[in-house]
């Protein structure tokens, strides 16, 4: 008897189900079809279409294992899972099916179950936090044996994972600063050449700084520029390479370009310093006052960002007083006692607030009238230099207000990064009262792009001056120095090994309170963001041709204001 109901060669069954069919065609079917021909009683019957039913559900579960099992090696899983291929990620929890076992027949093709890996996103890295050593020994401002980070090893260092970022625009600047080098290199008698006014010198070898000192800087500059310097060691262990250099505090660049220019003349002396000008050659560094400034009370950068940040949000722009506000010394500078004479008066008002600022009285108050985060109430702050640049720039930049800046001489580290118009409006310096009362007039007669120059600044602050930024600039422009060198540095006579411990552990009230704030505890689990290339020549010569039409288009649309006031149309 044939049974032609089922094609072998067309079935959808794989080679099992094959076997499983023939199976129960030959020792079950065909016995149950001759059965019913004879069978007369109901306990046949019953028996006949319990065995039906046991027949299907073995075909159907038979069928569903095959096309799951099918499914799995077909069709991409979630992310969580892969086939035939194991990613090693510890820990890794692997899962799989066993294969059944399999009589091979000599016309069939045995497949493989596949192996099915999941994988569990690999934890971040265990955060490092080394904490000061302070003991009595440290009393005497010397460093422990084993202080952090002479003793660490950069191995047990893990990273996550995402790729570093690309440093700010402004980093380019790092290559024009020294460019005067970059033929000739720079010599240990160059250095040597730089002390006449230098406070310090400062060498670092294999991770660790030594200074000698010149002479003692203006109030605890020089203490808080080492300090930040020795975060930066504690930050990126190992990264920082073998240097020497001299550092002047006092604001006032002095390597003049003109006494250093020409086929005969002599390589400049490398100085570090916290600003420059055109005309001069020092190289700009982060000032002290991101890690504090104890003598009057102001916090460091990093605190003082969130405030700021959380100062911004207490009032909107359209909300705040419709007037540029500027607070500070005047005695410092002609330029600051020329800006008192644009106050408000019965006779003029040039939409200005100007006050002076006693530090003395400000002292005995206990700096109460000296809170940066409560004076973003203005829509329009002034910057204006004192008797160089100013440590004011930054904090004013921060307060979503539109910063007016008066012509300034001098530039820091990242101010040149800042384009006329976008982030700051520009104020004439030999007519800032009527260059004033314009500016605060068109902004509050174009609330919208007013308010947008103002966010641009505070997003600039908040995002490429953050103290991740900072210290990725003292990376990156000592690791830039230190190729220039031409000499291996070595340990000064006169030099002091220096360390967290021996300038905090001893130190006392606003300084200790500053330096724990300001400690970074352990090193970074993420690389430096990426050093930017130099500047081409031509695309130089264009981004300060653009500052330069900026800042003239602000001064024909303030021209033609005062005219059309003159000379109403009638």
């Amino acid at each position: 008897m044939e049974h032609n109901w089922y094609d072998e060669e067309n079935s959808n069954f794989g080679s099992r189900s094959k076997r499983v069919y023939r199976y129960v065609l030959d020792t079950i079917w065909l016995p149950i079809l001759s059965g019913v021909s004879t069978a007369t009683s109901r306990s046949s019957v019953r028996v006949l279409f319990f065995v039906i039913f046991m027949f299907v559900a073995a075909a159907l579960s038979t069928r569903l294992l095959d096309a799951t099992v099918s499914s799995i090696a077909e069709t991409p899983l979630a992310s969580s899972v892969q086939t035939t291929k194991t990613v090693h990620i510890e820990p890794t929890v692997t899962s799989v099916i066993p294969e059944k076992p399999v009589t091979k027949q000599p016309t069939e093709t045995v497949i493989n179950e596949p192996t099915i890996t999941q994988v569990i996103p690999k934890k971040p890295p265990k955060k490092i936090e080394m904490p000061l050593k302070c003991s009595l020994d440290i009393l005497n401002k010397t460093c422990p044996a084993d202080y952090y980070p002479k003793q660490f090893d950069i191995q047990d260092l893990e990273y996550v994972s995402e790729p570093p970022l690309e440093c700010p625009e402004y980093f380019r600047w790092i290559h024009e600063d020294l460019k005067p080098w970059k033929e000739t290199g720079i010599t240990e008698e160059m250095v040597l050449s730089a002390k006449r006014t230098a406070n310090f010198r400062l060498v670092i070898l294999n991770g660790r700084a030594y200074v000698e000192t010149y002479q003692k800087s203006f109030q605890s500059r020089d203490t808080f520029t080492l300090w930040g310097i020795l975060q930066l060691l504690r930050r990126y262990p190992g990264k920082v390479p073998d240097l020497d250099l001299m550092f002047d505090c006092v604001d006032w660049p002095v390597i003049l370009k003109k006494f250093y220019h020409g086929p005969n003349a002599p390589a400049p002396p490398p100085l570090f310093r916290y600003c420059s000008d055109d005309s001069t050659l020092d190289i700009v560094f982060p000032d002290w006052s991101f890690w504090g400034w104890p003598e009057i009370d102001l916090r460091p950068w990093g605190s003082l960002l969130q405030d700021l940040e959380e100062g911004n949000r207490r009032t909107k722009w359209v909300d705040r007083e419709p007037y540029a506000y500027w607070k500070g010394n005047p005695i410092v500078a002609e330029t600051r006692m020329d800006l008192l004479k644009c106050n408000v008066s019965d006779q003029q008002d040039w939409n200005a607030r100007v006050y002076a600022q006693d530090w003395f009285k400000e002292s005995q108050q206990g700096y109460k009238q000296s809170d940066l985060a409560s004076q973003c109430v203005h829509r329009y702050k002034i910057y204006i230099e004192g008797s160089a640049w100013s440590v004011s720039d930054k904090y004013i930049l921060a307060c979503d207000s539109v910063t007016f800046v008066v012509k300034p001489r001098y530039y820091d580290f990242f101010t040149r990064g800042l384009m006329p118009v976008h982030h700051y409006w520009p104020i004439k310096e030999d007519d800032k009262c009527r260059s004033i009362k314009f500016a605060v007039d068109w902004g509050n007669s174009h609330k919208q792009k007013a308010q947008q120059i103002g966010k641009a600044a505070s997003s600039f602050i908040q995002d490429d001056l953050k103290m991740d930024r900072v210290y990725d600039y003292m990376l990156h422009l000592l690791t830039e120095y230190s190729k220039l060198l031409k000499y291996k540095p070595t340990i000064p006579e006169k030099a002091v090994e220096l360390c967290s411990e021996s300038m905090a552990c001893s130190s006392q009230g606003f300084e200790k309170d500053f330096m724990m704030e300001s400690l970074i505890k352990g090193p970074a689990q993420v690389h430096p963001c990426t050093m930017p290339p130099p500047y081409e020549p031509q695309a130089l010569k264009s981004l300060l041709r653009r500052k330069t039409n900026s800042v003239l288009q602000v001064e024909k649309w303030e021209k033609g204001y005062f005219e059309n006031q003159s000379n109403p149309q009638t």
